[in-house]
């Protein structure tokens, strides 16, 4: 495979024509590879008929998608399980801000735990985190929209949203977190009785594991996936999804995962200093986890796979597809951004300089210039 010069999303002018994302110094054809895998296809469910908000959707996703990192010989983790756990916690952050980067306002903070009796609390159990994440120095609380004890989140929490920082109180990490602690040292959580038995040590009461479990019923019976297909398509906006909240890096990232970039951006970015993605690092990354190599820049990865022009509209758009901006929609040349398509009108991407990777409408760009199809 050649090696691409990084550019920048952009800001190279090629024979008068604005290239956005990255620009290689030689063009060249792109290299297409697909392992195969999993048959595209299946059921599929949007967050709204869950009863589920977007954001945290996003999370329970980000969440499944990352326990091959932390726990490989974990069987059967799926957004479903997560976002039943949530449900009896938290009902899903309900009455809460959930903010691009995963954040909640206001914290969700349970009742103290001094054995008053209050809520069930007969155990007092004291501080562990002087305060840190449930404001109370002397006993405990449960934090976040999976309400993990201080010292339990510190055992297993994750950095879901890949900022730097694990915080309970952030639906990313929360998810992540909750995912590794089901999962043990390997659960196959696609077996029933094992799944019982991890919900069982989230919470030690039986009509608990009965209350989580009738969620995760439910929510399967909606469909396996949220808004995607399983497969290939399913690997691809999945492993964007799980970017979310990485910073934009003029000329970062590419199918490895995020780097930093190069300088420097029309608005004065200097990507060497920013460890991310620019909109086709992204892009990039995702399509390597179903064995597509993409070339660098979003104008080039315009010409692979089979081309949907923007004369066709949005509702040609499937899933998994790369969907493009240029200034003329007729003009592969002109196109200077690029996302992936999730369906029902948004696309995760990595949108410009001060923004993070995150899920926008198709319509908050201009210059819709369609799409391509490679699974």
């Amino acid at each position: 495979m050649k090696r691409w010069k990084k550019l920048g999303c952009l800001g190279v002018l090629v024979m008068l024509a604005a290239v956005c994302c990255a620009g290689p110094a030689v063009l060249a054809a792109a290299v297409v590879k697909n392992r195969g895998g999993a048959a595209v296809g299946g059921a599929s469910v949007s967050a709204a008929a869950a009863g589920i908000p977007e954001r945290m959707m996003a999370a329970y996703l980000t969440g499944a998608a990352q326990i091959g990192a932390h726990v490989p010989a974990c069987k059967g983790m799926r957004w479903q399980v997560l976002a039943g756990i949530a449900r009896v916690e938290s009902d899903h952050a309900s009455g809460r801000l959930v903010g691009v980067s995963g954040d909640i306002q206001p914290l969700i903070i349970g009742l103290r735990l001094d054995g008053s009796g209050a809520g069930g609390n007969t155990t007092a159990i004291r501080d562990t985190d002087n305060g840190h994440w449930d404001n109370d120095a002397e006993y405990e609380r449960a934090v976040g929209p999976f309400q993990f004890l201080p010292e339990t989140f510190r055992a297993y929490g994750k950095d879901g949203n890949k900022d730097g920082v694990i915080n309970p109180h952030n639906a990313d990490d929360a998810a992540a977190s909750a995912a590794v602690y089901l999962c043990g040292k390997g659960r196959n959580l696609g077996d029933r009785e094992q799944l019982r038995k991890a919900i069982h040590t989230y919470n030690l009461s039986w009509a608990y594991v009965d209350d989580v479990m009738s969620g995760i019923d439910r929510y399967n019976s909606l469909g396996r996936t949220p808004a995607l297909p399983s497969g290939n398509v399913g690997a691809v906006v999945q492993a964007a999804l799980a970017q979310q909240g990485l910073p934009y890096s003029w000329g970062g990232g590419g199918p490895s995962g995020p780097t930093t970039g190069i300088c420097c951006s029309p608005g004065g970015q200097d990507g060497r200093t920013v460890t991310g993605f620019d909109c086709s690092g992204l892009t990039q990354f995702a399509y390597a986890k179903a064995g597509i190599t993409l070339p660098r820049t979003a104008a080039m990865q315009a010409g692979v796979g089979r081309r949907i022009p923007a004369s066709a509209g949005y509702n040609a758009l499937r899933p998994g597809d790369l969907i493009f901006f240029g200034y003329s929609p007729t003009a592969d040349s002109t196109i200077h951004h690029v996302g992936i398509y999730l369906g029902e009108g948004k696309m995760i991407n990595a949108p410009r300089p001060g923004k993070p990777v995150r899920i926008d409408p198709v319509t908050s760009m201009p210059d819709y210039a369609g799409g391509a199809r490679l699974l």
